[in-house]
């Protein structure tokens, strides 16, 4: 039996997003990776966007992500440990995923040390925009009060709502220029001043697949996405590496290791 002893990171699923095509073929993906990885895997951090939209309710599970919820069980009860860092688009997660999967929800940065190693891991939404405009809806959407009155409006309302507003997003960022790490290699350039030992920075939320060294020992990683690159990274309590996930073959590396 294979042991396991792998650490996984992914990002960027936006599982159900109806821009993307067939829904139900994009979660059955993701669950044949997270089937593919099971042998290995001792622990998975989804860093964020993982769903393309989610508003916790009370009472009532939203529709959708059966499929997906039911392989993250199926893996918390077979021992693996699994770590969901919020992102901008599934912001709204409470305690129904913890209590329900076993997992753990981390709502902003996570440092922690893997297999002897420092790891910076966040979302990267809060360090990529520092625009005014997105800090003040930042604070309304973590905004308790806010949250109620969003939660008393019926859900026929505010799903299409969300669902659309994700595709306009979606539209508007797709006209833009190529996204930029530069934010965030400036904030792992100002962080490793007061932390030089981190050599691992993990982001989401650019849709780019990227490994930026950062002298003098440090990286700065970027998951890419499960709409064009489907990709991850693994660390083997030595190295790290980025992968493609291919359904047809074993998955392929994108980049070297890292040292």
């Amino acid at each position: 039996m294979t042991a396991r002893t792998c650490t996984y990171f992914l990002s960027d699923l936006h599982l159900g997003a109806r821009y993307a095509g067939d829904i139900h073929a994009a979660e059955r993906r993701v669950c044949r990776f997270l089937d593919a990885i099971s042998p290995t895997a001792r622990r998975i951090f989804l860093v964020g966007d993982v769903l393309d939209y989610w508003y916790e309710y009370r009472y009532v599970v939203p529709r959708g992500f059966v499929r997906f919820f039911g392989k993250l069980a199926e893996l918390s009860d077979s021992g693996v440990e699994i770590t969901w860092l919020i992102g901008n688009h599934d912001i709204w997660i409470f305690d129904y995923l913890p209590r329900e999967l076993g997992i753990r929800v981390v709502d902003g940065d996570l440092l922690t040390e893997i297999d002897g190693s420092k790891f910076f891991i966040s979302h990267g939404d809060a360090q990529d925009d520092s625009s005014r405009s997105f800090r003040l809806m930042r604070r309304l959407f973590r905004n308790r009060f806010c949250q109620r009155l969003y939660a008393a409006i019926h859900p026929r309302w505010t799903i299409p709502f969300a669902l659309g507003w994700s595709r306009h997003s979606r539209a508007a960022d797709s006209q833009d220029s190529a996204p930029k790490p530069d934010r965030l290699v400036a904030f792992a350039r100002r962080y490793l001043r007061d932390h030089p030992d981190i050599p691992y920075f993990i982001f989401g939320h650019l849709h780019i697949l990227e490994d930026i060294p950062v002298p003098p020992s440090s990286h700065v990683i970027i998951l890419g996405d499960w709409l064009t690159h489907f990709s991850y990274a693994r660390y083997d309590g030595h190295s790290l590496s980025l992968h493609t996930y291919h359904d047809s073959d074993d998955d392929r590396a994108y980049f070297k290791y890292l040292k």
